[in-house]
């Protein structure tokens, strides 16, 4: 086991990290369970991931949650995820290294899908953490890189009817601002062994560093993210260059 005194040095660490947090559904199996009960191991193995990236000064996480094809997901296990996110978001709203660390929750995506409850613990935290700024925590739910530029596309047009926008003006940084988030991941890891990006992401993840890990969500231990880190201070980064 690799302990806090025993953390590696490392010459580069990535500010922004994201996870596509897959295999809760095959780590079940494995336990044979039922297939949903794996997401709930899987959000035991989040709150973990938090004092990790503390332990390395990452300053920004994002976490690929839900997608908006989950929704077609079996009505049970639907229900066991929407009253998982309702004790999860419910237990982080107290959870004390919110104020400790100055912790700021988002969630990104099309989250008026969710049934109103969720909405409303979704948009209280990140009410309640708006003016923190010592990391950022990023929720994807009901997340869709496809629909994230489509949704962006819509407000852009919006506002270039109100006249608000020139159309001759329009950049890569113009869009991104209307994007769902700007900030770009030097650093995006894929458990459970898929070898595809799975529409996360695409526009701000397009010169990130991926790693895909065959272990699955559930199974993820810190030694595992301090080899992605390790794996990504290695890398060269050459931006198409």
């Amino acid at each position: 086991m690799i302990f806090m005194e025993q953390l590696p040095k490392l010459s580069r660490v990535p500010k922004h990290v994201a996870i596509i947090l897959d295999g809760n559904r095959r780590f079940a199996r494995k336990l044979m369970m039922k297939p949903w009960m794996g997401h709930e191991w899987g959000a035991k193995k989040v709150e973990a991931l938090l004092n990790w990236c503390h332990d390395f000064k990452i300053k920004e996480l994002t976490l690929y949650a839900f997608s908006v094809d989950n929704f077609n997901r079996p009505k049970g296990e639907f229900n066991y995820l929407m009253n998982l996110f309702r004790k999860e978001f419910g237990k982080f709203k107290n959870d004390p290294r919110i104020e400790e660390r100055k912790i700021r929750v988002n969630f990104i995506g099309r989250i008026y899908m969710f049934p109103r409850d969720i909405q409303d613990k979704m948009h209280f935290l990140m009410e309640k953490t708006k003016e923190n700024n010592g990391f950022i925590l990023n929720f994807a739910m009901a997340y869709g890189g496809r629909q994230e530029v489509i949704d962006a596309i819509r407000k852009l047009s919006l506002q270039i009817k109100e006249g608000k926008v020139n159309v001759e003006k329009i950049n890569e940084e113009t869009f991104s601002k209307n994007l769902y988030m700007k900030d770009e991941p030097e650093l995006v890891i894929r458990t459970g062994g898929e070898k595809r990006t799975s529409n996360f992401l695409i526009w701000q993840a397009n010169y990130s560093e991926w790693i895909f890990l065959e272990k699955h969500w559930p199974e993820f231990e810190k030694e595992d993210f301090i080899l992605c880190l390790q794996e990504y201070s290695r890398r060269e980064r050459r931006f198409g260059k």
